[in-house]
């Protein structure tokens, strides 16, 4: 009896892990996120912040508070961002788990697992343009 139970247990756990290592697909992805802006951090420390807008358009911030408008895209398991100021995709896959989203880049170099701190359906606040002399 203990046998068949440390079976099920293990069993269950497996299938637990293997369910949060499947990437989220495009309408998964597009459904937890549409409306809503996401604050990210790594290794513990800030991110970013991204709004999730309608027709899979996104406004990004990185901690200092500039904005760059972009879209994302589906690519296979990949979620695919293209920013104005940078035309090259930035893929990643998205995960949701008990405690939230993580992201995992899937581009050359990668980097370390994003994860979700923050969620709200408050607008990105940006600064403006920077004005120098």
């Amino acid at each position: 009896m203990l046998r068949a139970s440390l079976i099920t247990i293990t069993l269950w756990f497996t299938c637990a892990t293997a369910r949060a290592e499947t990437p989220m697909s495009a309408a998964e992805f597009d459904a937890y996120t549409q409306g809503k802006t996401m604050t990210y951090a790594t290794n513990g420390g800030p991110y970013g912040a991204e709004q999730y807008l309608p027709n899979r358009r996104v406004l990004w911030s990185f901690i200092d508070g500039e904005c760059k408008e972009g879209t994302w895209y589906a690519d296979n398991a990949d979620i695919c961002f293209v920013y104005e100021d940078n035309p090259t995709p930035q893929c990643w896959q998205f995960f949701v788990g008990s405690t939230g989203l993580s992201a995992r880049f899937t581009g050359e170099g990668g980097s370390p697992l994003l994860y979700e701190v923050e969620q709200t359906t408050s607008k990105l606040e940006c600064l403006g343009p920077k004005i120098g002399a």
